[in-house]
């Protein structure tokens, strides 16, 4: 019987939302008054190739019944503490634009210092009556490649650890829609038959972030008295070098073995 164990997959989070805290702040009160909101959210990472010009671009919105005089947006970088004010609004909802050259200018770094996989954070805060209340929602923007379709399919090589696997599979775009990604040969490299399938996955346009469907990929499991083994998952797509970082739920109809860590990069 193949050995597996349970393993877990830290994933970058590209949009995240804390609940309230009673803490002190030096950016204002979080979550005391009206609370603003992001959304709509494209692009959502700042272009490495193109660093003086490239953008993001969101939505700010307040809740209904709420008003604000005006919004500020700040931004930091790397996790560092320090925050400078980027954009400004005065009306909502507003559509923010976020160029990549003048936060890198704002925070006093120089486009030689970001690389890829840097991360700039930002917030909102809201002054209404003289209160001004930090953003519960925080835009977390990465420095990335541009997305190349033709980075995204072909010949590839699937390692996992802990699922106990390493060989070649196959990517397909759908031709209708470069972000569905098919897979073929996960369990084939595992000494199954892949009567079923293929795995479907989705790269969200914004951010990068990958999501797979659940999917049936083999009816009889060749190592073990298993039927209907399932992947199902999420994880990260670099539009670098085309490389994804996954984890899979990988299950069968009499239970589940865990979840496990798949590396996939292109083969030359």
């Amino acid at each position: 019987m193949k050995k597996v164990k349970i393993t877990g997959l830290f994933l970058l989070l590209l949009l995240s939302v804390f609940s309230c805290e009673k803490v002190k702040d030096p950016a204002g009160a979080r979550s005391v008054a009206n609370v603003p909101l992001i959304s709509d959210i494209n692009p959502g990472i700042f272009d490495s190739k193109d660093l003086a010009d490239s953008y993001v671009e969101f939505m700010v919105s307040l809740e209904p019944g709420s008003s604000a005089d005006k919004a500020v947006v700040v931004a930091s970088y790397n996790g560092n503490a320090q925050r400078v004010d980027v954009a400004e609004a005065t009306s909502f909802p507003a559509t923010i634009r976020i160029v990549s050259g003048d936060v890198i200018q704002a925070l006093g770094l120089t486009q030689a210092e970001v690389a890829n996989g840097d991360l700039f954070t930002l917030e909102v805060l809201l002054t209404s009556k003289g209160m001004t209340t930090r953003s519960n929602a925080v835009l977390n923007v990465a420095v990335a490649c541009a997305f190349d379709e033709a980075l995204t399919a072909g010949s590839y090589h699937s390692v996992s650890a802990d699922w106990a696997t390493d060989g070649n599979i196959t990517l397909e775009a759908d031709p209708a829609d470069p972000y569905k990604i098919y897979v073929t040969g996960l369990e084939t490299i595992d000494g199954n038959v892949e009567d079923l399938g293929p795995l479907v996955m989705h790269i969200d346009p914004a951010t990068f972030a990958v999501t797979a469907d659940k999917t049936v990929l083999v009816s009889a499991v060749s190592w073990g008295p298993y039927h209907n083994l399932a992947y199902a998952g999420s994880g990260v797509y670099s539009s670098c070098d085309g490389s994804y970082q996954m984890a899979f739920d990988i299950t069968v109809d009499e239970g589940s073995f865990g979840r496990f860590a798949f590396t996939f990069t292109r083969n030359p």
